[in-house]
């Protein structure tokens, strides 16, 4: 007995617009799953520094005012020690300017004197102190945490 070739049936023109929605939300579903996935993954920025060796304590002559960039923060020598104070402005975070008065919010014009306390506002309190402290080897720690 011969084999009859079966006709080929093609898509005819309601089966393809009934199709055609379940492909498209097929589609960005699974588009959507790939936006999850890439969000679930996300690699957040290495933790902050929070100590910082600054060397020797001979390094930083009595009356000095040393900018630290990386730590955002100033090394003030005093007659009484060291003092290091954020350079962050309170107010909104901008970073503040040493003048020869003291300090100023370049963003909305805070004052703060030599010793980072406040004078005008729009901040509402005084540049944050930090911790200093010496190691028995004579170098200056400074912790921004």
């Amino acid at each position: 007995m011969p084999v009859i070739p079966r006709p080929t049936k093609l898509l005819s023109r309601r089966d393809f617009l009934g199709l055609a929605p379940k492909i498209l939300l097929g589609a960005s579903a699974l588009l959507g799953m790939g936006a999850v996935l890439r969000f679930l993954d996300y690699q957040n920025e290495p933790a902050r520094r929070t100590e910082f060796d600054l060397g020797p304590v001979e390094n930083y002559a009595p009356g000095s005012r040393t900018p630290i960039t990386e730590a955002q923060a100033i090394l003030l020598h005093t007659a009484s020690g060291f003092i290091a104070l954020s350079t962050t402005c309170p107010h909104l975070g901008c970073t503040v300017e040493d003048t020869a008065e003291g300090f100023i919010c370049p963003c909305h014009n805070s004052r703060f004197d030599q010793a980072g306390t406040l004078l005008q506002g729009p901040a509402t309190r005084s540049l944050t102190v930090l911790r200093v402290e010496q190691t028995t080897q004579g170098h200056l720690l400074l912790h921004t945490a």
